[in-house]
């Protein structure tokens, strides 16, 4: 789908390409989001996790009885989400009266070779030169999330979709490590007793295995669900192949 264009004050038309950065949690893309955007000129993120519903209307697991901040039906407050990403497309800034909490979150510190750092940002840089001399600006939405490719009225909004696969075993240590959430409240969300196994794993599973050839979450390549969707085996390759990885994609979408 291509970018949506506008014209801006300075009669520049305004490109905005929607970057999609998907996988289960602890897979590395809010991080992977971050070094994108210390490279993209022009860049701002959207964290999924900033459009959960509020605390107290977190649907209950009717087997489990605990808040189920997981499956795809109630994690997301989902019109408002479209709607924000419609909005960014339209304007390449995000809504004003939209507040984000990731800064509350524990930040794992992964670090970036400098050197491919900058030589992709000299490489998007040049590509900006280029555009705005020919009376385009170019802005960069990062966009992360769990349930990133669930539902259409996102996925759809994404100029470039990118999903990240770690296998569940990793995925599980990374997340016993966390010392938990904190929600839009700015309470502290702790994971109760058997909660991967009994809420966040099937949920994830649920969430994506249609976009999976044979439903196969862990192994399957893409099943056309979702157009265009590159997917990248997160755990076999460093962060600094994830960036050049990315990067080359984002190169080609511009």
């Amino acid at each position: 789908m291509g970018s949506l264009e506008s014209n801006d004050s300075t009669q520049h038309k305004t490109r905005i390409i929607l970057v999609g950065i998907g996988g289960a949690t602890c897979s590395g893309k809010t991080t992977l989001a971050k070094h994108l955007a210390r490279i993209l000129p022009n860049s701002v993120i959207i964290h999924q996790d900033d459009f959960a519903p509020p605390q107290e209307q977190v649907p209950v697991h009717p087997v489990y009885n605990v808040q189920d901040w997981d499956a795809p039906t109630g994690a997301i407050q989902w019109p408002r989400m479209v709607e924000s990403l419609k909005e960014v497309k339209k304007t390449g800034v995000i809504p004003p009266e939209h507040i984000s909490h990731d800064h509350l979150n524990e930040q794992k510190d992964v670090p970036l070779n400098d050197g491919l750092m900058l030589r992709w940002s000299r490489v998007f840089d040049e590509m900006q030169r280029n555009a705005e001399r020919g009376g385009v600006k170019i802005i960069w939405g990062l966009v992360d999330g769990f349930l990133l490719y669930w539902h259409p009225g996102v996925y759809e909004q994404l100029d470039a979709r990118i999903f990240l696969r770690v296998p569940e075993a990793i995925l599980k240590h990374r997340r016993y490590e966390r010392h938990g959430y904190h929600t839009a409240e700015g309470s502290l969300w702790r994971d109760p007793p058997n909660y991967w196994e009994q809420i966040v794993w099937p949920a994830y599973l649920e969430a994506n295995r249609d976009i999976f050839a044979d439903g196969d979450v862990e192994h399957g390549g893409p099943s056309g669900k979702v157009p265009q969707l590159v997917l990248i085996d997160a755990i076999e390759a460093s962060m600094e192949e994830l960036v050049q990885r990315c990067c080359e994609v984002l190169k080609e979408t511009l």
